[in-house]
């Protein structure tokens, strides 16, 4: 099995709402305003664009099989997705996880097992405060 991984951190605040049933969302940008529902963190340290090269490769596959483990404070939650050959990673400044198959460029994976709104509310409640941070590790593996 091929393996690839990369880490993002991130940042609250205060409006984060983590409500949107369908995807979450995570932006370089620094602010946020009421109607981001499903984004659940600002200033990233990464967007779809600046991921490891290999990630990357790995997630514009069909077969792959992805891993987002998100960290806040001592609470972690694992989220399963899929890859795409027609995911372009493009996006400068976020990364869009669905579970739809849609794709554009700010979709890092598509068919997750969670949304915003599946994610624990003590996650999303310590995410309202602007100085908490997280993190988010991103697996990739394809079967050889």
């Amino acid at each position: 099995m091929l393996v690839a991984r990369d880490v993002v951190v991130f940042y609250g605040h205060e409006l984060i709402k983590g409500t949107h049933r369908s995807t979450f969302e995570i932006t370089t940008e620094d602010f946020l305003g009421p109607k981001g529902d499903c984004i659940i963190g600002i200033n990233a340290s990464k967007s779809c664009y600046d991921l490891d090269p290999l990630l990357k490769k790995m997630l514009k596959n069909d077969d792959a099989k992805f891993t987002l483990t998100l960290m806040i404070k001592e609470r972690f939650f694992k989220i399963s997705a899929r890859g795409s050959k027609q995911l372009t990673l493009l996006d400068n400044k976020s990364m869009v996880i669905r579970t739809s198959n849609f794709i554009c460029p700010r979709t890092l994976a598509i068919r997750a097992s969670s949304s915003a709104y599946d994610l624990p509310r003590s996650m999303i409640n310590e995410l309202k405060r602007r100085d908490r941070s997280g993190v988010i590790i991103l697996e990739a593996m394809i079967p050889r």
